[in-house]
């Protein structure tokens, strides 16, 4: 078991019931699923950029990403319908907590001048949103061998019902929420 969700299990879920006034443990909000994204214009034009990105969320989550392709053609963009244009992944169970724990832990920290991470990114339903700017932030990539500088975003998907939920469990959690 991942020591992120032993935490969850020993300290989180109980801090919560008794926050929260939950009666049943099955009532406290955890994390669901853990999703990444990254877009790719350049794939318009170069097709090795999409070979960087898969191997770089690779190596980052351990589990190779799926494909993303346009669903429609936009004539200004030079895009037609099928054309590969991103990778997405999604991670539940051990590789999530493992993923999630590297994340608040080991990345968000290596970040140039960190404030801590937006408190509004939230979408209503408790589910919480990161743009991550470059993948070198991950200790798992070598500067070396990385082609170009690519964003991606991270959604924290949660079975909490409201954003106070949300962001109470990720604050137990660990993550670094900026101070305004």
């Amino acid at each position: 078991m991942s020591r992120l969700k032993e935490i969850y299990r020993r300290e989180i879920m109980p801090a919560m019931m008794k926050e929260q006034g939950y009666k049943n443990p099955m009532q406290v909000p955890r994390l669901d699923k853990i999703v990444l994204n990254v877009s790719l214009g350049e794939a318009i034009q170069n097709q090795r950029a999409l070979e960087g990105a898969t191997n770089d969320i690779t190596l980052i989550t351990g589990q190779r990403p799926v494909i993303t392709r346009a669903k429609r053609p936009i004539a200004s963009f030079k895009l037609r319908a099928g054309m590969a244009i991103g990778v997405t992944v999604t991670l539940h169970g051990e590789r999530m907590y493992e993923f999630f724990d590297r994340l608040v832990n080991a990345a968000l920290p290596r970040v140039r001048d960190f404030q801590g991470v937006p408190r509004k990114a939230f979408d209503g339903q408790g589910n919480y949103t990161l743009g991550i700017k470059e993948q070198i932030i991950f200790p798992e990539i070598d500067y070396d061998k990385v082609d170009k500088i690519r964003g991606f975003q991270v959604s924290v998907i949660t079975t909490a019902r409201t954003d106070e939920e949300g962001r109470r469990l990720l604050e137990l959690m660990g993550v670094p929420f900026s101070q305004q």
